[in-house]
């Protein structure tokens, strides 16, 4: 899955989760639900938005023999993911 940056206008913090491509965060509750973070003094509807970073996503092809093994086992190849 991959890493998102995130930063909340309302106290300058930059938090990074994972997450499906086709998922989107919009408010700082979400994101600290999905982080695993208190909100602290922060409205939770306090807006935040994605930074453009360079992807994190990790193909097989390039952990060569360190690949984990695919998560369903049934394919006999590595997923990488």
């Amino acid at each position: 899955m991959p890493t998102y940056d995130y930063a909340c206008e309302a106290n300058g913090r930059i938090v990074e989760v994972q997450h499906r491509m086709s998922e989107t965060i919009n408010n700082w509750g979400e994101l600290c639900e999905r982080a695993g973070i208190d909100t602290g003094d922060t409205e939770k509807d306090a807006v935040v938005r994605k930074l453009a970073t360079g992807g994190q996503v990790v193909r097989s092809s390039s952990l060569g023999d360190s690949a984990p093994p695919c998560a369903s086992g049934g394919c006999g190849r590595t997923c990488g993911l």
